[in-house]
């Protein structure tokens, strides 16, 4: 079993107070949050902004594994998540993975099917209970 930590520390009300996000690594350490953070247009991180960083990494490197797994090594394979939070519901309804991809020897064919398995594989796709979508491009 691998266990991760975070912390979180909140202090005022909902709209006008302030928290701080770190991580077991430091790579956050007392990292600014806030209303305006999550909401608008603010300086510093927000939860989904954190989702769609956990799902792009963890998505991008279990493509790695499958790739491999299959006999091809990519030379690069570029993610991005875009994460929906929908205020009306309080709820995370999507994420949304655009891969492109530079792998040599492999059919866009096979690199569709790879990349999909990948997404159902993948640990952060298993937790999102929300509709999660992949576009897929083989660069050449």
């Amino acid at each position: 079993m691998i266990n991760r930590r975070a912390n979180a520390v909140w202090k005022g009300t909902g709209k006008e107070g302030t928290g701080t996000l770190s991580t077991q690594s430091t790579v956050l350490e007392n990292t600014q949050y806030s209303f305006n953070t999550r909401f608008a247009d603010g300086v510093g991180t927000n939860p989904e902004e954190l989702i769609a960083a956990a799902h792009a990494g963890c998505f991008a490197m279990q493509l790695s594994f499958l790739l491999n797994e299959a006999g091809f090594t990519a030379d690069e394979l570029s993610v991005s998540a875009v994460i929906t939070l929908d205020p009306s519901q309080g709820a995370i309804t999507k994420s949304a993975l655009v891969l492109k991809g530079k792998v040599p020897g492999i059919t866009a064919e096979k690199f569709d099917e790879i990349a999909h398995a990948a997404k159902e594989k993948c640990p952060v796709s298993k937790v999102l209970n929300a509709e999660k979508t992949l576009e897929v491009e083989l660069l050449a």
